[in-house]
């Protein structure tokens, strides 16, 4: 059965905020969290980007939900020290954290100042991290030499088991790539049901593992006021094609975002008054084969959409196949 989840985004709510709305999402009956990790938020009317692995800590050590992160090795995060980390969480919750790792977005990368690779490049550096990591956290020693460098790194306090290790891909060729290395897939909705060809691209490729999709939606009690926050709050992060990935300032997806109408922001965040819709759209993406799929609304008063959403709508996911 399908299982699902509650994401916290750190680019809308502070730290602070975000820890007692993941305490509500497993009151209201949630299986599951994760959580994004930005340096800096989509657009200024955002506004937050706290750390997402100190977050981590806190807000595992204050519920029982399995939690996982999206991160990117190679420029912010040397595998080294990602390795370490994700070895400390799972060291510290046994069964209950999972990492997956993505080639990244100039938005949160370019802070180092090393420049931004193209997309082929990216892509081998992300595999190369994935490898490091790997031998790491099985408990080698490791020395590598390519587009990341790792000098006789070594973990010492290691989990029982490793962390499953899953791939982002939004592309089927960038799914295709992870499926070699990865230990499942996380991907997001996208227009129609284009999901289902990155999902599917992943399992042609070999890959094996849990099928995990990050849905974007709007709830409020008028379809105006809930297009109106999918308008507001996420119109710079559907910007598409090589732009998502190339900008580097919040001003930057702003100035692009300018241009994007509400019938575009409405076909790629499902808005809707109606929560019975939302369980059918929900159901739906559990049919195209996602395993686990993990609820983003788009708003930044989560507690109203989390109430709502446990009372009405995860009784009938539930009682689905």
């Amino acid at each position: 059965m399908t299982e699902y989840g509650y994401h916290a985004s750190h680019e809308q709510l502070g730290p602070e905020t975000l820890l007692e709305t993941v305490r509500l999402a497993e009151k209201a009956g949630l299986d599951q969290a994760m959580c994004s990790d930005h340096f800096a938020p989509w657009s200024k009317r955002q506004g937050h980007s706290g750390q997402a692995w100190v977050w981590l800590g806190a807000a595992m050590a204050t519920t029982s939900l399995r939690m996982g992160v999206v991160s990117a090795p190679g420029d912010r995060y040397h595998p080294a020290v990602l390795a370490q980390s994700a070895a400390t969480m799972a060291r510290m919750f046994p069964a209950r954290f999972w990492l997956a790792l993505g080639s990244g977005q100039a938005l949160n990368e370019h802070v180092t100042g090393r420049g931004w690779p193209d997309k082929a490049t990216r892509n081998k550096r992300l595999a190369e991290c994935a490898h490091v990591m790997r031998a790491l956290l099985a408990g080698e020693t490791v020395s590598h030499d390519g587009l990341v460098r790792v000098d006789r790194a070594r973990l010492w306090s290691l989990p029982e088991q490793p962390p499953p290790i899953l791939g982002a891909a939004v592309t089927p060729p960038s799914a295709a790539d992870v499926a070699v290395w990865s230990d499942g897939l996380i991907t997001i909705n996208q227009v129609g049901d284009a999901q289902a060809d990155t999902l599917r691209a992943y399992r042609d490729a070999g890959g094996t593992g849990p099928g995990v999709l990050q849905v974007h939606l709007s709830w409020a009690n008028d379809h105006a006021t809930a297009l109106e926050i999918a308008c507001d709050q996420w119109r710079e992060p559907i910007l598409g094609g090589d732009v998502d990935w190339e900008l580097t300032l919040p001003e930057h997806f702003e100035g692009a975002g300018r241009f994007i109408d509400a019938d575009t922001v409405e076909s790629f965040v499902r808005v809707s008054l109606d929560l019975d819709e939302h369980a059918d759209w929900l159901r739906h993406q559990a049919e195209l084969g996602f395993d686990r799929i993990m609820i983003h609304h788009v708003g930044k008063d989560q507690r109203p959409f989390i109430e709502a959403f446990g009372e009405h709508v995860l009784p009938q996911l539930r009682t689905s196949p």
